[in-house]
Parts: C-alpha cells; sequence; structure tokens
C-alpha cells in the first residue's frame, strides 16, 4: 500500500470522452467509400446493424468491470474466471492491437501533416508526433484527459459543420418522402448478403471502445462508471456515425466509388457540398482524429502494459512500476512510443516496396488481436453470470452467447495476411508465455484489487 498506484482521477464524462477520441467521432468517414461499395450504398443500415453486435460485446465489458476493476482489462477478466493461461493469452493478443493502433495513427498522422506542411519529411514528421504523443501522456491522466475533450469537442464542430453544408444543399431541392428512407432500404440494391458483408466492415467504426476498461484503477467509483461508459460510447459513437453516413448518402445516393477514390470518399462529398474549403477542412479534421486516437490508444496500451505486469505475465521490475510525480506507468508508454515510432518508419519503408498495403494488413492485423479478446471478455462474462452464477437469465447467457458469436465470425473472415501475421504474434507470446512460466505452471495474474477510494 506505500506503493505508488494509478491515480483515480477520472469521472463518467472523462472516460466518455477518452472511449469517443480512441474511436474517433469521425470514425465511419475514413472506410465510408468501402462500406458503401461493398453493401450498394446501405452503408446507414450496416452501421446500425453493427452498433447492435458491438453493444452485446460491450456490456460483457461493463459488467467483467464491475467484478474486476482493474487496468488488466481482458487479461484479468479471461485469467481469473477461465484459466491464467487463457488469460495471458487473451492479454498478448490485446498487446497486439493497443501496439498497432498508435503506430497505424502516428504514420497517418505524419503523412496527413505533410500535405499541410510540405516542407518537412516524412520522418521528421514521424518524430514529432511519436515525441509529442508520449510527453502527452507522460503528464497524467487528467491531462490527457482534457486533451481528449479538446480534440473531441473540435471534430464534433466539423461534423456540425458537414451537417450544416448538407442541410443548405437539400434544403435548395425538393425531394418525395422516399428520398429520405432510401438511406435504410433502397430496395434494387438491398441484397442481405452484401448487407452482411458491409457490417463485417461497419465494424470497424467502434475498435477501440474496449479501451475504456483498461482505465479502471484510474475511475472514480469503476464498477458503475465502467460500464456505462462503454456501453454509452458505443451507442454514442453508432448515432454519430449512422447520423453522418446518413447524411452522405442523401447526396451520393448509392453510386459506387472509383477504386483509386474509395479512401478520400467521404472528403469529395465534403466537396461537393462545402467546396474546396470544406475538403480541406476535413481532410486537416481526420488528421485531428487519427492524433487524437494515438494518444489515447497510447495512454490505453500503458495502462494495460502496467496490468499485465502486475499480473507478472510481464516483467513486473519494468511494467508494474509507477511514476511517482504525475502517477502514469512511465515505463509501458514510452515503449510503446518507442514502438510507434520504430514501427510506422518501418511501416513507410515497407509499404515503398509494397506499393501501400502494408497500412490495409496493419488495420486487419489491429482486428485480429481485438476480436480475440472480444471473444475471451464474452466468454468470461459468461462463465461468471451464467454457468457459475446464481442468477441463470437470459440476458446473462444471450448478451456473452451473441457477443462471443459475432465477433468469432467476424474474426474467422479476416484477411489471409492479416491471420498470418497475428498467428506469428500469437506463437511469439505462446513461447514467451511458457518460457516465462515454466509450462505455465506459475500464476500470471495478480489476485488482489486495487483500491477504489482516491
Amino acid at each position: 500500500m506505500n506503493q505508488p498506484h494509478l491515480r483515480r482521477a477520472l469521472g463518467l464524462w472523462n472516460l466518455i470522452f477518452i472511449g469517443m477520441v480512441i474511436i474517433q467521432p469521425t470514425a465511419p468517414m475514413g472506410i465510408y467509400g468501402v462500406i458503401s461499395n461493398t453493401a450498394h450504398g446501405h452503408v446507414v443500415t450496416t452501421v446500425l446493424i453493427a452498433m447492435v453486435a458491438m453493444l452485446f460485446t460491450a456490456i460483457s465489458y461493463g459488467r467483467m468491470a464491475r467484478i474486476y476493476p482493474s487496468a488488466g482489462s481482458a487479461y484479468t477478466y479471461v485469467a481469473r474466471e477461465i484459466h491464467p493461461t487463457l488469460g495471458f493469452i487473451t492479454g498478448w493478443s490485446m498487446v497486439m492491437d493497443y501496439l498497432l493502433n498508435p503506430l497505424i495513427c502516428t504514420a497517418f498522422s505524419a503523412k496527413a501533416a505533410m500535405n499541410i506542411v510540405p516542407g518537412l519529411p516524412f520522418y521528421a514528421w514521424l518524430g514529432i508526433f511519436a515525441v509529442f504523443f508520449t510527453w502527452v501522456n507522460l503528464h497524467g491522466i487528467k491531462s490527457s484527459a482534457r486533451l481528449n475533450e479538446i480534440l473531441c469537442v473540435a471534430m464534433i464542430l466539423v461534423v456540425i459543420v458537414f451537417f450544416a453544408a448538407v442541410v443548405n444543399v437539400l434544403w435548395r431541392v425538393h425531394h418525395d418522402p422516399g428520398f429520405f428512407l432510401k438511406p435504410f432500404y433502397d430496395a434494387p440494391n438491398f441484397h442481405s448478403q452484401t448487407i452482411f458483408a458491409g457490417t463485417s466492415v461497419a465494424v470497424l467504426t467502434y475498435i477501440g471502445f474496449d479501451a475504456i476498461s483498461t482505465l479502471s484503477e484510474e475511475a472514480e467509483n469503476p464498477r458503475r462508471n465502467i460500464l456505462l461508459a462503454t456501453v454509452l460510447v458505443c451507442v454514442f459513437a453508432g448515432v454519430l456515425s449512422g447520423l453522418e453516413v446518413y447524411a452522405a448518402q442523401l447526396v451520393w445516393g448509392s453510386k459506387p466509388f472509383a477504386a483509386d477514390r474509395v479512401e478520400s470518399a467521404f472528403a469529395l462529398i465534403s466537396q461537393q457540398v462545402g467546396g474546396v474549403l470544406l475538403f480541406q477542412v476535413m481532410n486537416f479534421t481526420l488528421l485531428v482524429a487519427n492524433a487524437g486516437t494515438a494518444i489515447a490508444s497510447q495512454l490505453a496500451a500503458g495502462r494495460l502494459l502496467y496490468g499485465m505486469g502486475q499480473g507478472n505475465a510481464i516483467p513486473k521490475s519494468f511494467f508494474g512500476a509507477i511514476e511517482p510525480k504525475h502517477r502514469v506507468p512511465r515505463n509501458g508508454i514510452v515503449l510503446v512510443g518507442v514502438v510507434a515510432l520504430i514501427g510506422a518508419a518501418g511501416l513507410e519503408f515497407f509499404s515503398g516496396i509494397t506499393g501501400g498495403s502494408a497500412y490495409a494488413v496493419g488495420a486487419q492485423a489491429l482486428n485480429f488481436g481485438a476480436f480475440i479478446s472480444f471473444m475471451g471478455v464474452n466468454a468470461a462474462s459468461f462463465t461468471h453470470y451464467w454457468w457459475r452464477g446464481n442468477n441463470r437469465s437470459w440476458s446473462n447467457f444471450l448478451v456473452p452467447a451473441l457477443g462471443f458469436v459475432i465477433c468469432g465470425f467476424i474474426w474467422f473472415h479476416l484477411s489471409r495476411a492479416a491471420m498470418i501475421l497475428g498467428a506469428v504474434w500469437m506463437a511469439l507470446g505462446i513461447v514467451y508465455g511458457a518460457i516465462r512460466t515454466r509450462g505455465f505452471r506459475t500464476g500470471l495474474v495478480r489476485f488482489d484489487l486495487p483500491p477504489e477510494e482516491t
């Protein structure tokens, strides 16, 4: 108890803002063209279906945080409810997810900054962003939370400007009532197979909500607020994303995007309703969004490594230490920053050789780790509340069961390259864990929970 520990300084709205920044209020904009082409224009339908699907897993996360308010998140839940070895595997998959997220976002931020200030080369911007993101997260949880709140509000303001531009365009043209229902259901282009395929892509809109649970040891009243924040972030992200893509579909319709314009699809729609100025503003907003995600995901990654260090899954003396002044897991945060810098530089080099496919593989590989942890949390929730629990209600059965099945189906349909990369990462983790624990015979999980007092 005399050792430094994480400071409980995050209220419910702090957690919601952090979660929204990790997900990004502009989350569907980057993948809008891909979903639209896949689902034949039914982007809003797929985004809303994906929200319902992810809510099952969000509820499981929140329920498990009530029992184990620990920074170890899914690692702790699975280890304590099912088996320490499976907990380690779940935690190792999360590490892959949480390392790749800031890495990819840092690289994207550097690329986007070059379009605004082309005088500086990519690698210079890369160093600037990596150092800045790490510096923010080393100055305490409240500093990170305040910056996340500013970024979230700024992105929402730009989204409001986009909405205003769309309304201005539609206001001048008369449309029959059926026109406003086409984004949900356009009979000639509605096919269940394409809708389902689009939904599997739209799920990317919500990736990152689970990071809220890694802040359990810094949250006020975590047994209440983690559940509320996780579910509310999913709902807020779903409603906001649904409104964004609904507005975009009213402007663009179900027309397919050319293969070389898919990634800039939303910016093209912005240009159509607001001219070159809104096009540039939207580009800058996507830079801000990725910077915010990099900061927030690095924040969460540091807490995950701290939780695993406390559980002795990785070296406790290094990862389980807290810097006493700002009360942050400094070593883990710095390591994530170094990995983001070196990894993004390597990604850029590799992209130059392969023609840019490395970014797509990186994003898919991120989902490889994310959905393993999602399945693990749903399994832990099922075990605790229904298998071993006294209250075998339909809710305690269906919520985790549906969450597990949906996440498993999505994970099974990832690209082959992502599956190979993920399998290599998991094999390395299993070998490391076996060596560290003498064949998984020694404990991996910290069984004492942190104090809930501030």
